[in-house]
C-alpha cells in the first residue's frame, strides 16, 4: 500500500511543518511526539486509528528538524517546538482540543496548554518528561560534558536506532527558560498521566513531580508494572486508548459512539528512534 504524503503547514520564516489530519468531529485529538521521534511512530499511528473509529478529528505532526519537517534538529529548541505546537493548534484546528504527549511531547503539552488554556479540553502525558534537559545535563558522562562545552553539542549513541541523540546547548538553555516543575503550574483541564514503572530513560518520579505540581483537581496518574520508555506493547497502548476515551467522554458528557473498541492495531512501521 502506498504511503500518503504528509500534508505542508508554511511558517512565515519559510520553514514548514509536515502533518497528516484526519477531519472529524470535536473534541479533537493532537499528538505530541518525543525528543527526535516523529509521527510515524506506533504511538501516535494508534491514535490516529482509534480516533478514526470513534470519528474525532486528529492531527499528528514532526516538530522542527523532525521527521518530514523543514529544519535541521541542532537548530531546534524546546520553545521552537512548542511554536510549532501552537502553530498546529491555531491554524489547522477549531474549537477544544486534547493533547497527547509521548515523553518530551507530554512537557511540549503542558506548554501549549498553558498558552492556549481556552482550547485545551484535556491532556494525555505517556512517560512524560517535563524538564528533561535539567536532568539530562546531570547524567551526561564527563567525555560528553567535555565535547558539549567545547563543540555546543555532543552526540550520544542511542539504543533507539542508528541516529544518536544530539544535545546542544542552545537546547539546555532554551529548556531552563521553559521549565515547569518546581512551582505550581496553572492548568485545570483533566489530565492523564500513564508512566511505565521500569523506564529507564525518564523516571516515573517524574510524572508523580508532575501531578504534585498541576492545579487541576482532575488530574490522575496510572503506573505500569513492567512498563518501559516506549509502552508500545498492545497492553499498554489499551491503557493509553482508556484514558484518552475517558477525557474525550469527559468532554462530551456521553460515552463515544461508536464504542470503544480495543482489539487488534493497525501500527505502522516505527521510526526506531528513542522518546526523550
Amino acid at each position: 500500500m502506498q504511503i500518503q504524503k504528509p500534508k505542508i503547514l508554511s511558517r512565515l520564516d519559510g520553514s514548514h511543518i509536515a502533518y497528516y489530519q484526519t477531519l472529524g468531529a470535536l473534541p479533537g485529538v493532537i499528538f505530541l511526539s518525543g525528543f527526535m521521534s516523529d509521527m510515524m511512530g506506533i504511538k501516535a499511528c494508534y491514535i490516529e486509528k482509534l480516533c478514526r473509529e470513534w470519528g474525532r478529528a486528529f492531527i499528528r505532526f514532526d516538530y522542527f528538524g523532525h521527521g518530514a519537517s523543514f529544519g535541521e534538529f541542532e537548530e531546534g529548541s524546546i520553545g521552537r517546538w512548542k511554536n510549532d505546537t501552537l502553530a498546529v493548534l491555531d491554524e489547522l484546528t477549531v474549537g477544544p482540543q486534547v493533547l497527547v504527549g509521548s515523553s518530551m511531547g507530554g512537557w511540549i503539552m503542558m506548554l501549549a496548554s498553558l498558552a492556549r488554556s481556552e482550547r485545551i479540553a484535556g491532556l494525555v502525558g505517556i512517560a512524560s518528561a517535563p524538564d528533561f534537559t535539567e536532568y539530562l545535563v546531570e547524567k551526561l558522562p564527563p567525555i560528553y560534558r567535555q565535547e558539549l562545552e567545547a563543540n555546543g553539542v555532543c552526540y550520544i549513541p542511542s539504543v533507539y536506532g542508528k541516529k544518536p541523540y544530539a544535545f546542544t546547548k542552545k537546547l539546555i538553555d532554551d529548556g531552563h527558560a521553559h521549565h515547569v516543575l518546581g512551582n505550581p503550574i496553572p492548568i485545570h483541564c483533566p489530565v492523564r498521566l500513564v508512566h511505565g514503572f521500569n523506564d529507564e530513560d525518564v523516571s516515573w518520579q517524574q510524572s508523580v513531580r508532575l501531578l504534585e505540581c498541576l492545579e487541576s483537581k482532575d488530574a490522575q496518574l496510572t503506573l505500569i508494572k513492567g512498563g518501559n520508555h516506549r509502552l508500545s506493547t498492545e497492553e499498554h497502548l489499551n491503557v493509553i486508548g482508556e484514558k484518552l476515551k475517558e477525557l474525550l467522554e469527559k468532554s462530551l458528557k456521553s460515552p463515544l459512539t461508536p464504542p470503544f473498541q480495543s482489539g487488534e492495531h493497525e501500527h505502522s512501521k516505527n521510526s526506531q528512534r528513542g522518546d526523550y
